[in-house]
């Protein structure tokens, strides 16, 4: 009775246009209440005919009526408000948008409990009671709530889905195996659960077993990464040290050319002062022999002038200069000769060097390197098979999924959702991780030997969904007589020896894809170097009726 009185309330204070609880409450003149965006939104819609409407009696205005604040009617919603969140601590019982409700609830819907296979239904724990008292409901299925349990039903007949066609890989009920999957091979939904679930098992066995190598590869690479670090460190403060060696040597050897050249300096310019001093003295005597021979030759006496004479030309002075004049800055012209021959001997030495330096930082290689011969290819050889969900309704799997051949009639007649549905093209169960290597046998007039993202897309026929035709694909097309590599629709021609069988070999973490025909010796044909942002899924788009493709066993 209290839940039926709080439902009452409810939708006493509801809009009757968007059927939630009043918010900014108005109220008509016919006397209807309504929040005031939704009347409002209601009356815009209707501004063209010029006439306005209750959407609850249907009275019409023809001037749009000026909307008033029912105060009243707030402050009870207001109440409402806080006597819900007061008086019912289990408000959230209640379903949401997002929860799945109680298919038998009336009024405000409360979460479902359960779902039930059988009835097709889901129940909130009140009226999932019978289910746990009926001998005749004990016996239904009953799971978490869900709210694709009306998917469980048979579009065609209205029944439950119970059984499984192994032959058209599609779920159905018992009259659809008695009609259009007549003879084929069908089981119960339970039988193909075990055997799907022996796959998963084994598929999650593998994907442990991944799990494991790559968390061993990553402590490996930790420590790599370590050794790097530290290798990289000591070269470099090794570096240092001997450069900071050598400046220090070329400055000490400057230094002391510079004491050299100062010494050699200070000895010479003595010599030369000192020769200077002395020119002095003669030219200041040669002045003074000028002055007296200047007053001898005005003497007009002649006995004095011989005898004067005579005694001057005994004290005669030789005029020779024994100095040899040397062209400006040519003193130590032959000492910057030497330092500019040494500089250059040092700059030839460091340059060649350098190279052979550079050189061998650019071999330092932690990673092994791209495999060179088959043998070494084979090494990394992966087991790949193909998905039947991917495949395009016009191609056959076969050998245990491992060869795909393209057919003239449709095979699949059920939809899902990772099918090709227009590109005649089918991908691996597996993703591609760290270095992998596998090997196509190719027959027929066109087919194209892939990798690609598993998020590209599948439904429809544009170049988001082909191989080579999107950023999300890579693609070697293989023709009688050419190769072509397609990525993003850009076309790249191939010009070399044509093989039955293609090698295709991928390193994630490095980034590189490459293809190669394979004969008595392998052949490059095409190499792509980029990131890879997904892990990789190998892939075929057969063109022709009648061509097919093979994944090889290399173990």
């Amino acid at each position: 009775m209290e839940q039926q009185g709080a439902e009452l309330q409810t939708e006493t204070f509801s809009c009757a246009i968007c059927l939630d609880l009043l918010k900014e409450p108005v109220t008509t003149s016919c006397g209807h209440s309504y929040c005031r965006t939704c009347i409002s939104n209601h009356w815009d819609a209707e501004e063209e005919k010029k006439t306005y409407s209750c959407p609850q009696c249907r009275e019409t205005f023809r001037q749009r009526p000026v909307l008033r604040k029912s105060t009243m009617l707030a402050e009870l919603v207001e109440e409402l408000k806080k006597n819900r969140l007061q008086d019912d601590p289990d408000d959230q019982r209640f379903a949401a948008a997002e929860d799945v409700a109680c298919d038998f609830c009336t009024g405000r819907k409360l979460k479902a409990f359960k779902s039930c296979l059988n009835c097709v239904a889901s129940y909130c724990e009140k009226h999932l009671q019978p289910h746990h008292e009926s001998a005749a409901l004990k016996r239904h299925k009953l799971v978490d709530p869900s709210k694709k349990i009306q998917d469980t039903i048979c579009s065609c007949h209205d029944e439950v889905i119970k059984m499984f066609c192994r032959t058209d890989q599609q779920c159905i009920c018992i009259l659809c195996s008695t009609e259009e999957h007549k003879d084929h091979n069908i089981v119960s939904a339970a039988a193909e659960r075990t055997e799907k679930q022996r796959e998963l098992q084994e598929s999650l066995a593998d994907i442990h077993k991944n799990i494991r190598d790559r968390e061993k590869d990553v402590e490996l690479l930790k420590e790599k990464e370590k050794t790097i670090n530290l290798s990289a460190d000591q070269t470099v403060e090794h570096s240092e040290e001997m450069f900071t060696e050598l400046i220090r040597l070329l400055h000490q050897r400057s230094s002391e050319l510079e004491k050299e050249v100062r010494s050699k300096q200070q000895t010479e310019v003595s010599a030369v002062q000192a020769l200077r001093e002395k020119l002095k003295q003669e030219i200041s005597e040669l002045k003074k022999r000028d002055a007296e021979l200047q007053q001898l030759s005005h003497t007009e006496d002649h006995i004095q002038f011989v005898l004067s004479y005579s005694s001057l030309s005994v004290l005669s002075v030789s005029t020779h200069s024994s100095i040899i004049h040397r062209g400006p800055g040519s003193c130590f012209e032959e000492v910057r000769a030497a330092v500019s021959e040494l500089r250059e001997h040092l700059h030839k030495a460091l340059m060649e060097n350098w190279t052979k330096v550079c050189h061998n930082v650019e071999r330092v290689d932690v990673l092994p390197p791209e495999p060179r011969s088959r043998a070494e290819f084979l090494e990394y050889s992966q087991e790949i098979t193909l998905d039947p969900k991917t495949a395009n309704k016009r191609l056959r799997l076969s050998e245990g999924n491992r060869k795909v051949t393209r057919m003239l009639v449709d095979l699949y007649q059920f939809r899902h959702p990772d099918r090709f549905t227009d590109w005649w093209q089918v991908m691996s169960t597996e993703s591609l991780t760290g270095r992998c290597y596998w090997e196509v046998a190719v027959g027929g007039g066109g087919v194209g030997v892939s990798v690609a993202y598993k998020s590209i897309s599948r439904a429809g026929r544009g170049k988001e969904c082909g191989f080579g035709f999107n950023n999300k694909s890579w693609m070697l097309f293989c023709s009688p007589n050419s190769y072509t590599f397609y990525h993003n629709s850009i076309e790249s021609p191939v010009s070399d020896p044509q093989s039955s069988r293609i090698g295709v070999y991928v390193d994630h973490t490095a980034g590189i894809l490459s293809f190669y025909s394979v004969s008595e010796t392998m052949t490059l044909l095409h190499r792509v170097i980029t990131t890879f942002t997904e892990p990789l899924h190998a892939g075929f788009i057969v063109h022709y009726n009648g061509d097919n493709a093979e994944l090889c066993k290399l173990k």
